[in-house]
């Protein structure tokens, strides 16, 4: 006999594998391939929350920004516990300007994960969009001390040097 929780995880690993070919399609960058397959993934499962995070991905890298909200809401409707769907609202957030919220989602991904490198970016860059470089500082240090990959560890240091400089840097 299967327990309610085993059903739970096939259903999920059903899920998952529903959206196999989109994070291939993802990485490598065939953004709109991506969105027409998670569109039919959604179409026959409309409750298939990764197909809605990566679909919110999708939707972030063709310049669609509200619509890519949307969808990860969407993904934290269906489970609130995603955090990779909160923490990519959070940097779609602060990039449509609403850093209210932005940070509100950010907080909550940290409070979900202490100490979560990706979170942990996503409220420094909220800190600094809001202008508060002091906290900015002290999120984007905790982000370095999480051994972050190259590339985004040395953009934070690249910011972290024009805050001691005295200047806001330019967020993309």
């Amino acid at each position: 006999m299967t327990t309610d929780e085993e059903r739970l995880d096939e259903a999920s690993a059903a899920q998952w594998d529903a959206v196999e070919e989109a994070t291939e399609l993802l990485h490598e960058e065939r953004f709109y391939d991506a969105l027409l397959f998670l569109r039919g993934v959604l179409k026959s499962d409309p409750k298939n929350a990764y197909a809605f995070h990566f679909l919110g991905v999708a939707l972030f890298e063709t310049g669609e920004l509200e619509a890519s909200r949307d969808a990860y809401r969407a993904a934290l409707n269906l489970s609130p516990k995603y955090l990779g769907a909160r923490v990519a609202l959070s940097h779609v957030l602060r990039k449509l300007g609403d850093t209210r919220e932005s940070l509100k989602e950010g907080m909550a991904a940290l409070a979900q994960a202490p100490g979560d490198s990706d979170a942990l970016h996503a409220v420094g860059l909220t800190y600094l969009a809001r202008g508060d470089k002091l906290a900015a500082k002290k999120y984007l240090e905790a982000f370095l001390e999480s051994g972050p990959e190259f590339e985004v560890a040395t953009e934070v240091r690249a910011t972290l040097a024009e805050i001691a400089g005295g200047g806001i840097p330019e967020l993309d």
